[in-house]
């Protein structure tokens, strides 16, 4: 995904998405969600699942966000972060 322009790694906090390398953060508001990729382990139990999401910010500093299945059901994200990413399940 690199070679497509998606260069930075993005990591979930409580009301944005951040990245480490620029040292920013970015709200609902700042991005969009390209694509999505869905993965599975081989025996298919949740704690094998994983998505990958292309992002673009309004910055245009775009990268990907890996996330484990699950933080649909956690309490840890703000509600407007949880919807931008459950759009895409």
């Amino acid at each position: 995904m690199k070679k497509k322009g998606y260069i930075h790694d993005f990591s979930l906090k409580h009301d944005q998405i951040y990245c480490k390398d620029l040292d920013k953060g970015f709200t609902a508001n700042d991005f969009k969600v390209e694509q999505v990729f869905h993965f599975e382990g081989a025996d298919s139990s949740p704690n094998t699942r994983s998505t990958l999401f292309l992002i673009s910010t309004k910055s245009n500093d775009n990268g990907t966000l890996i996330e484990e299945d699950g933080m649909y059901g956690t309490g840890n994200l703000a509600p407007e972060l949880l919807e931008k990413f459950k759009q895409h399940k």
